[in-house]
């Protein structure tokens, strides 16, 4: 068992862990696909113990509360991207993102605009013009304060990159005021480097009740796919209309 503290830095909503970003720090131990589910708030800034065991990670609070769990996945479980948008529709998409005129979620580690380079990953995915309804895309580059000692984007900052693409997949599409990330299954099939301009994009999937499925996919500007995800999204406020 170790320790392990998620900093305000890596925060989604205020008071609370970016989903995306505590799901990667449960997969990053795991060989191949995993399987990341969040069972509650994830504390900021506090010791939280994080184990291996019986081939999963779990992370739990000071109090022995479940915080989240990552289970090996298999691949079958992910989604087969749609064709990579060009480097010129992604950039066209990005500039359609809605937090640039409303503050959906200003501060959230990666898709916050009021984030700056290095502090947060100012991924901002709009909707992708000419694609079917929902889907989103933006450029995004790694910054050398989330690379590893080889200059290699981190595995929890690429789940994270990959995290509120899904979410507005679904504004987009249909409109709503809140979701929260419950389940995230992905793999990462190579780490960009730092300064690597890269395209990530997102779609929706189905949505059963109060939860939405999603689909997202991180690629190189020559389309090599670099990592891919299956999200679950729990509605926390009925969905609304979204003007295009």
């Amino acid at each position: 068992m170790a320790k392990i503290v998620i900093a305000q830095q890596f925060c989604g909503p205020p008071n609370s862990g970016n989903g995306g970003y505590v799901c990667g720090v449960l997969a990053k131990d795991l060989e191949g696909p995993v399987t990341s589910v969040l069972r509650a708030r994830v504390p900021l800034d506090v010791d939280l113990d994080i184990a291996l065991a019986e081939g999963a990670a779990v992370m739990t609070d000071a109090a022995g509360g479940l915080i989240g769990r990552g289970d090996p996945a298999v691949a079958d479980l992910l989604p087969e991207p749609p064709a990579p948008p060009s480097v010129e529709a992604a950039r066209a998409a990005g500039a359609r993102y809605l937090g640039h005129e409303q503050r959906i979620h200003p501060i959230c580690f990666t898709c916050g605009p009021d984030r700056h380079e290095g502090d947060g990953l100012r991924v901002f995915p709009g909707r992708l013009d000419g694609a079917p309804a929902g889907h989103v895309a933006c450029l995004w580059t790694p910054d050398q304060a989330f690379a590893d000692g080889d200059g290699l984007a981190t595995t929890e900052v690429i789940w994270a990159a990959l995290d509120c693409p899904g979410f507005f997949a679904w504004v987009v599409k249909e409109g709503r005021h809140g979701a929260l990330l419950g389940t995230m299954t992905g793999e990462v099939l190579r780490r960009p480097k730092a300064g690597e301009v890269c395209i990530v994009a997102a779609w929706p999937l189905t949505r059963e009740g109060r939860k939405e499925t999603a689909g997202v996919a991180l690629f190189s500007t020559g389309g090599e796919l670099l990592a891919r995800g299956h999200q679950v999204w729990i509605i926390s406020v009925p969905p609304r209309a979204v003007a295009a």
